[in-house]
């Protein structure tokens, strides 16, 4: 029988030989390089800069995982999706993030936390890196809850059974990235290897080095 190679994703960056940054947003911006192809041509590529994200798929005792349904403008829907947010501190922790994240939009806590999966959301337009963790043993956060802004001022949090996420999501009712890729992933693994074979809280994420 044949040996087919490692499936593996590897690093590889091809010659830039010009760049320029037409637009700066508040967190991210739009960067245009010019990189030379295998025959020797040059071409453009226009992309987003990203400072990368964390998410948070919530699991309680009863199989349930926390969601949040919230206004997205750009798509002009109420998504339904995991707790997430902005690595807003170059070589911020990844793990203290997405503790931040949990507190701060769903007022909970979590004693026992691993890594889900890693992903790109979109590599062909923008260099946005996502750490998606699994996070058991859930509690309410005691005190007063975290002060909401803008888009989080109605934003619903609700408990779903993972099988109602997951046959939403392969009816095409669910779209949010991470929550697509969090509840399969999760249901991958429970019908794989088991939860606790998935990586340590602090495994390396060569996307996005960070330390401490």
């Amino acid at each position: 029988m044949a040996q087919h190679p490692a499936i593996k994703d590897t690093p590889e960056e091809w010659q830039v030989t010009a760049t320029a940054t037409p637009f700066t947003g508040n967190k991210t911006g739009v960067r245009t390089d010019t990189v030379v192809m295998p025959d020797g041509t040059a071409v453009t590529r226009d992309y987003q800069t990203h400072p990368g994200s964390v998410a948070v798929l919530a699991l309680d005792e009863q199989d349930r995982v926390l969601v949040l349904n919230q206004y997205r403008h750009p798509v002009r829907q109420r998504l339904w999706e995991i707790p997430a947010g902005l690595l807003d501190v170059p070589g911020e922790n990844p793990l203290h993030a997405a503790q931040r994240e949990l507190y701060e939009e769903a007022h909970v806590k979590a004693e026992d936390w691993r890594v889900l999966t890693d992903v790109y959301t979109s590599p062909g337009g923008c260099d946005e890196a996502v750490r998606i963790f699994l996070a058991r043993g859930v509690s309410e956060v005691e005190g007063e809850r975290f002060e909401v802004f803008e888009e989080e001022l109605d934003m619903q949090v609700e408990r779903v059974p993972l099988a109602d996420l997951v046959r939403g999501v392969l009816a095409g009712e669910l779209h949010n990235t991470c929550l697509v890729v969090g509840v399969l992933s999760l249901q991958a693994a429970l019908h794989g290897d088991g939860l606790e074979a998935l990586r340590p809280a602090d495994a390396p994420w060569p996307a996005r080095p960070y330390s401490g």
